[in-house]
């Protein structure tokens, strides 16, 4: 029976963000190269996916490339940009079709420009979609994020239009990429590994963390109801008592 029987439909996270981690090692395991790996890790995506629309979540972030992944094999890097791109074509369908919609969170000048025409000509078409917003972290890490937030905040005082006793976490929050978006009530990590890898740190203050072994290809819906079902059991205080819940 499938574990989506055990979720409670009134208590489904708006947002859940994934580190989708271990492509390189499911595809080393097969005796493959890391780009296989990466190809059956889309798969994936389209499948979590597919079931994070359906339990009615609102918002999935997928880690897919990070600034620090630029420091691979540039063979492997030129792969992932050319998957990147055949995923977004053969994929455009399917999101149109299903109402969902593309943001796309990152240093997105430092990818190639064909990778950066697809990507915006994607988000202009959905962008007006109103079912799950479907955000991909591409070239992006936390700790740049808050340094073009901070650079662009301090622009803004010294143009006048910040008074800098006046900024709050509601101020900052404002000039991240997630701007407008809930933060993550969920976090989920594959692969075994137990870190944020610089991703959605600032967001991420009060969000539950779900590690699992599972390599990203391997991950599917029963594997997020799970998530879930693990989330659910847990008590969000934002810094009170239980009793003040």
């Amino acid at each position: 029976m499938s574990l989506l029987t055990q979720i409670d439909k009134t208590r489904i996270p708006s947002h859940v963000a994934v580190i989708m981690d271990g492509n390189g090692r499911w595809a080393k395991e097969k005796g493959m190269p890391r780009v296989y790996g990466h190809q059956n890790g889309a798969k994936a995506v389209r499948a979590t996916t597919e079931a994070a629309a359906e339990l009615g979540i609102k918002y999935i972030t997928l880690y897919a490339f990070s600034t620090e992944n630029w420091n691979r094999p540039k063979l492997e890097i030129e792969a992932l940009m050319t998957l990147l791109v055949s995923t977004i074509e053969s994929e455009t369908k399917t999101l149109i079709n299903n109402n969902i919609r593309l943001k796309i969170i990152g240093d997105i000048n430092s990818l190639p420009k064909s990778v950066q025409t697809k990507i915006l000509d994607l988000e202009n078409k959905t962008k007006d979609f109103t079912g799950l917003t479907m955000v991909v972290a591409l070239s992006y890490s936390s700790k740049w994020e808050i340094t073009e937030a901070v650079k662009k905040i301090a622009q803004d005082a010294i143009s006048g239009k910040i008074i800098p006793t006046d900024i709050n976490p509601t101020t900052i929050d404002s000039y991240l990429s997630t701007s407008g978006m809930p933060e993550p009530e969920l976090l989920i990590r594959t692969s075994g590994e137990f870190r944020l890898s610089n991703f959605l740190l600032w967001q991420s203050a009060y969000t539950e963390l779900y590690f699992t072994n599972t390599l990203w290809p391997d991950f599917g819906k029963e594997d997020l109801y799970k998530a879930i079902i693990d989330y659910q059991k847990r008590e969000r205080r934002f810094g009170k008592t239980g009793d003040q819940q």
